[in-house]
């Protein structure tokens, strides 16, 4: 029987294999608590100390990462295993359980200085919150950072070497694919937007829209080392738009500058004595990144959070009645299927658009207006003949 015929059976078998799981988590759940959609899809696309796997039979299967703190300058070293998934404190240290500690490690006090053991809610007026912590952990997402860094050199570096060793010859398998990629940057995004004076720019800009999209694609895998949502992370974003922020900045020549504090064509009245156009030129300048940081981080988030929407169902109408439940995760399977087929045209988007909007900004940068300048000239000359 070949692959094709076998196709129907391989997707029922995962189907069922997915309605056990489902089942078995429902179980869990309705022993313990009402399912609440909202932490779980919470917990999904936030930051964390572990890296969870699954949840099977009340039982977190998880990765647990390395604790690094500076407690009052005094290094502390131990595995985020310790905490049990935030259930447990491991000497004086806890994953905060109140609402203003959530998510960050807090430091116990008092009879609990140094306690490991199970938190209990009276522990909460036991925190320190005179402790001086420097947090360095690495977390799920720094995780997923050392990843797609390990990833993208060994790709880029095996890519780099098969052209080395046959420079005149026809590209083959991944090398093929990623130079098709490479030559669209280069071609569609790179030349058009800087101009003749690319090539300084192109490392950048290569290395900004390989880093976007496998991120991307990684975060739509479910299973490790996929996952994160480390490009729906809004530091993660906010530091791609400071480091676009000053490559523009520190590349403008004086024609920029000049644009933005007395900007030709402008009547002197928007400049003097309020000089009201440089100032909207200077929002510009500081929105611009603020733009770049806030549509990257707004839609891969958003992304997950529908595709964890349509998962919650299942386990929503399961509540109510197994039989809705069962019957409820055909419709959501398909439209989690869909909204992944479209999370991987989104990833390729918003690396194209997010590099793209780079150029675009250090093109204008680097741009002489002497011509313009040179034309204002000669129509105000030929007016006045």
């Amino acid at each position: 029987m070949t692959y094709k015929n076998r196709f129907p059976q391989i997707i029922s078998a995962l189907f069922l294999s997915f309605l056990l799981i489902s089942s078995i988590r429902l179980t869990a759940s309705e022993e313990k608590k009402t399912f609440e959609p909202g932490p779980f899809i919470i917990e999904h696309i936030m930051d964390s100390y572990g890296w969870h796997i699954i949840t099977c039979q009340d039982r977190d299967v998880s990765i647990p990462l390395p604790i690094i703190l500076f407690d009052d300058w005094k290094p502390v070293f131990f595995m985020s295993g310790k905490f049990h998934h935030g259930h447990d404190s491991y000497k004086g240290y806890a994953i905060g359980f109140t609402e203003n500690t959530k998510n960050k490690i807090v430091k116990l006090s008092g009879e609990y200085a140094g306690y490991s053991g199970h938190i209990t809610e009276d522990m909460a007026a036991h925190i320190d919150n005179e402790a001086k912590l420097i947090d360095i952990s690495i977390t799920k997402n720094v995780c997923a950072l050392f990843i797609s860094i390990i990833l993208i050199s060994w790709i880029f570096l095996s890519v780099a070497k098969k052209y080395k060793a046959n420079p005149c010859s026809a590209p083959k398998g991944m090398q093929s694919i990623f130079e098709m990629l490479i030559l669209f940057v280069r071609d569609n995004i790179a030349k058009p937007s800087i101009g003749s004076r690319y090539g300084k720019y192109l490392p950048y800009l290569l290395t900004l829209f390989f880093f976007i999209f496998i991120n991307n694609l990684l975060g739509l895998l479910p299973i490790f080392p996929g996952g994160a949502n480390l490009t729906g992370n809004i530091a993660v974003t906010m530091i791609l738009a400071l480091i676009t922020f000053f490559v523009t900045n520190f590349s403008a020549n004086k024609s920029y500058w000049v644009h933005i504090f007395n900007t030709p064509g402008v009547p002197w009245w928007l400049k003097i004595p309020i000089p009201l156009m440089p100032i909207v030129e200077l929002v510009g300048v500081i929105t611009k990144p603020l733009v770049l940081m806030i549509r990257l981080f707004a839609n891969i988030s958003a992304g997950h959070i529908i595709i964890m929407g349509f998962i919650c169902l299942i386990f929503i109408f399961g509540q109510m009645a197994p039989a809705l439940g069962y019957g409820v995760s055909v419709v959501s399977i398909f439209f989690y299927l869909f909204m992944g087929l479209l999370e991987l045209i989104v990833a390729f988007v918003q690396a194209f658009v997010f590099t793209l909007l780079t150029s675009l900004y250090i093109g204008m940068a680097i741009e002489e207006h002497h011509h313009e300048e040179h034309h204002e000239e000669t129509v105000v000359k030929v007016t006045n003949e």
